[in-house]
């Protein structure tokens, strides 16, 4: 297990970003074709970026499982209803969303491309470790429900 798996949590990393993103689209500064793009589509990102963790929320609850993503192990209920049909990690999809709206909003693709980072940071350092722990717990049932939804969408 690596020192960084479980450590940082998903809505810090999010903050850790966006704070990123700013930085460096004050660095670099618009671009004009972003400009034109960012009040079309930074709504729908963000609306995006808020349902799609709402959901997923709601869909933990109904379950009485836990929403903590740094300690996966202690999950009750595999959840594959609702949102979770169509993502294995809705609220990380939302995240990623809500990043892409904010840089949108900076009009900077600079800032937009540090968004792959963020999904190869959570991917390794996140979702993988709750993968194991949720096939550890849940066995047959997870490595099915794996094959069948996408990790992302």
């Amino acid at each position: 297990m690596s020192n960084l798996e479980l450590k940082v949590p998903p809505v810090l990393l999010v903050v850790i970003f966006a704070i990123g993103m700013w930085w460096v689209a004050q660095l670099t500064g618009q671009q004009m074709l972003l400009i034109d793009l960012k009040w079309l589509l930074s709504p729908f990102f963000a609306v995006t970026g808020v349902v799609f963790p709402l959901m997923g929320v709601i869909s933990f609850k109904r379950a009485e499982t836990t929403v903590n993503p740094v300690t996966p192990n202690a999950s009750t209920a595999l959840v594959t209803s609702g949102i979770y049909r169509y993502s294995r990690n809705p609220m990380y999809v939302g995240f990623l969303f809500l990043l892409m709206a904010w840089g949108l909003l900076l009009a900077n693709i600079w800032a937009i491309l540090l968004t792959v980072f963020f999904v190869f940071y959570l991917s390794r350092f996140q979702i993988q470790p709750e993968e194991k722990a949720l096939r550890n717990s849940f066995g047959a049932a997870f490595y099915d429900y794996e094959q069948r939804v996408r990790r992302w969408l």
